[in-house]
């Protein structure tokens, strides 16, 4: 049973991996086998990441990557290939929320949000697709976010991009089934993260979030790592197009 969550051998590609879940699940890989191409808009912010990996005994890649722009999507991929031979896995993982009520979100905001967390993911699925599908092999794992499904206010822009998200997976994975690259969804809900900040220091709005999670508590980035190297491996190998949530109950009620 072991090795079927094993991915030693394996090049995964981490996209937003200088903090929050990306730089966890980066080395949740390495720990698994993997060896990793770690990747931000800041590149000292992920050259940082792979120095830390460096006991991991496993080949780190720090590489600048804005998702927003393909030219830099495009560069960065070749350069992974060039010095890692392949890539085997993506993890989907760059995103921004911007919290306002739907009367108060400018143009900028709305498309800063969905050129982030849905286009920004459709271009690197993209340009890496081409790669897997020349191979036969690969597996993605797109992070959305348990607001694909539910809501609440002020998340206009970031629900919108999330539910996006999950389709564009499902899309993603009927096309790409043939060429043996299967591609899933991650929903986590309300996590221990940087982005959630905002969250976790205001009394109110973390009792908003307690009255309505069964589990009464926030998820810890480590909790996401079982799902991550279950699709990332062969323990998943007949599932593709499909979501998974892990937000503490909260889609259950």
């Amino acid at each position: 049973m072991g090795t079927l969550f094993d991915v030693t051998g394996q090049v995964a590609l981490v996209t937003g991996a200088s903090r929050g879940f990306g730089r966890s699940i980066a080395g949740a890989l390495a720990e698994a086998g993997a060896d990793l191409v770690v990747t931000s808009r800041n590149l000292a912010d992920v050259q940082a990441v792979a120095a830390d990996l460096l006991p991991s005994g496993r080949s780190v890649l720090p590489l600048q990557m804005d998702v927003t722009r393909r030219e830099e999507v495009e560069e960065a991929v070749r350069r992974a290939v060039a010095s890692l031979g392949k890539i085997d896995i993506l993890v989907n993982n760059a995103g921004i929320n911007i919290r306002r009520p739907a009367l108060e979100l400018t143009d900028g905001d709305w498309e800063q949000t969905l050129d982030t967390n849905l286009t920004g993911c459709f271009r690197v699925a993209q340009v890496v697709g081409r790669h897997m599908l020349t191979r036969q092999q690969g597996r993605i794992v797109n992070i959305a976010s348990m607001l694909a499904s539910v809501t609440i206010p002020e998340r206009a822009a970031y629900a919108s991009s999330k539910g996006g998200l999950v389709q564009m997976t499902r899309t993603l994975a009927v096309e790409w089934a043939p060429f043996n690259v299967r591609v899933n969804a991650i929903c986590p809900g309300p996590f221990l993260t940087d982005l959630n900040k905002v969250i976790l220091d205001d009394p109110e709005k973390v009792k908003f979030f307690m009255d309505r999670m069964p589990m009464k508590r926030f998820g810890r980035p480590e909790e996401l790592h079982g799902a991550v190297i279950f699709f990332a491996s062969e323990a998943s190998s007949f599932i593709t197009g499909t979501t998974l949530y892990i937000d503490g109950g909260w889609t259950a009620l």
